[in-house]
Formats: C-alpha cells, structure tokens, sequence
C-alpha cells in the first residue's frame, strides 16, 4: 500500500474526491427531476453519499487540506443553496434546515482536528455515524416507525432511535476493530458513543445534529479509547 500512495500519483488521489461528490450530487438531482422518489429520500442520498467521502479520504491516506477545503467550500455551496434553488435535490425537504450546510462543516472540522493529530479514524467514525446513522435512522423511522416519541419538540420514533443506536455502535466497533484488532476496547468503547450520539440526535434542533454528532462521536470515541488502551 506505502508504495502505491506516493507523491507521484497524489493528486490522481485527490481528484477521486470532486468525481465522487459530483456524482452523488448528480443522482440526487437526477432522483429529484425525473423520478417519484420522495425528497427526503433524495436528500439520504446526498447525506450518506457525501460523508463516505471520509472514508475515502482515510484509505486514499489524504492529506488534511483536502478534507478542511472541500468542507469549506462545501458548506459555501450548501449555504447558498439554502437560499436560492440551485441544487435543489439536495436541500429537497419539506422543513428548512441548515442541516447540510451545518455537515459539510462538521467534516471540515473533523478533518482538520484529527487528520493533523494522525488519528482520522476517530473523524470517520464521527462522520460516519452522522451519515449513516442519522441516514438509516430517519429512512427506518419514517416508513416503519410504530412507536413515537416527542423530546423537546422532536417528534421521533423508538424504531428509528434504535437503529441510529445499533448503527453507531457497529460503525465504532468496526472502524476500532480495523485499527486495533480484537481487543476489548474495539468492542466497549462503542457503547458509551453510541448512547451520546443517540441521545444528541433526538434532542438537537435546527440541523445542528449534523454539526454536534459527528465532533461528540469523534471526540468521545478517541477520548475513551485512549484512555482505555492506556489503563
């Protein structure tokens, strides 16, 4: 792998990152214009699509400035879009939020806090249980949800709340368990995140879940870890 990734092809590296997001953000509009697909179905695409890219950046072994810009500029886009339709696949819902704009800064923050500490498995892991957990929570919670719930104005379902858990949890244990091995920490520090992840999603108002869920998951994951590792 070391000798593949080398100066040489960087930027064929760097470049996978404007191709993927482009695509994402053509299907989604694509879904939009010419098919039925509901629009906050439409917006899951781009919301669990575009946090893949952190993924991406981690196993490509890109370097931090990528990440802080392409969140950046990301967030620019997003806020404008908010605004005036010219993406409107992206923010297709029924409720205005400044959800995306508020993701695309919490990647932005992710990268920049774990990639220069050499730790950006703890930003994926954040930005990986926003994308996926909130992603299948609310898709689960909307067309199976039985059980509602309303917390400070949120009106949720157990159904969705518990899938946003379990997701989180195995995205934590998976990401550790790919760093770390088999270890008991891989396996326990998942609890205590995805229980703080959970319980922020179902209280945060205004889109602000997309900003504090990622930075708590990143930041509670690689706090207890350490200090687990280091007991």
């Amino acid at each position: 792998m070391q000798a593949f990734f080398t100066d040489s092809n960087l930027w064929l590296r760097i470049a996978t990152v404007p191709v993927y997001v482009g695509a994402i953000v053509l299907i989604a509009e694509l879904l939009h214009r010419y098919t039925d697909t509901k629009p906050e179905y439409v917006r899951k695409v781009v919301h669990i699509g575009t946090g893949n890219v952190s993924l991406l950046a981690w196993l490509l072994e890109l370097p931090a400035w990528v990440g802080i810009i392409s969140g950046f500029l990301a967030g620019i886009i997003m806020l404008v879009s908010y605004y005036l339709p010219i993406l409107p696949g992206v923010n297709s819902v029924d409720r205005k939020s400044l959800g995306t704009f508020f993701y695309a800064v919490s990647i932005g923050i992710s990268v920049a806090i774990f990639w220069n500490l050499n730790l950006p498995h703890y930003g994926v892991i954040g930005i990986l249980i926003m994308a996926w957990g909130d992603g299948l929570a609310a898709i689960i919670g909307q067309n199976f949800g039985k059980h509602p719930y309303t917390i400070f104005g949120n009106t949720k379902s157990w159904e969705g709340t518990s899938t946003m858990f379990v997701v989180s949890y195995g995205i934590v244990s998976i990401v550790l368990f790919s760093v770390q091995g088999n270890i008991w920490q891989t396996w326990a520090v998942g609890i205590p995140v995805a229980i703080a992840a959970t319980a922020v999603e179902s209280i945060a108002q205004w889109g602000l879940d997309n900003l504090s869920v990622p930075l708590l998951s990143a930041g509670l994951a690689c706090a207890l870890n350490q200090l687990a590792i280091s007991s």
